[in-house]
């Protein structure tokens, strides 16, 4: 596990899991109820960059319902990850 961050800080994506096979899942995590296109702007960069080693990429949220958005991020409340 790692984390990402650009020369400059341009681009940064807070967590990082890689497995041997050198594919990723991609994740970010927001103190905020719903995600908007400029917190997953990020998590699209590195899936433009990455392409199929891209597993998956999600932001993690204090909201309360999972989803999918449409241009393919998932959303997760921090709540069902566990106690």
């Amino acid at each position: 596990m790692s984390h990402l961050r650009t020369h400059r800080a341009l681009q940064e994506v807070d967590l990082i899991v890689k497995r041997g096979n050198g594919r990723v899942v991609a994740l970010e995590t927001k103190l905020a109820a719903t995600v908007s296109d400029a917190d997953v702007r990020h998590l699209i960069w590195l899936r433009e960059r990455v392409g199929e080693r891209l597993l998956d990429a999600a932001v993690i949220t204090t909201g309360t319902e999972a989803h999918r958005r449409p241009d393919g991020i998932a959303v997760i409340p921090a709540a069902l990850l566990g106690p």
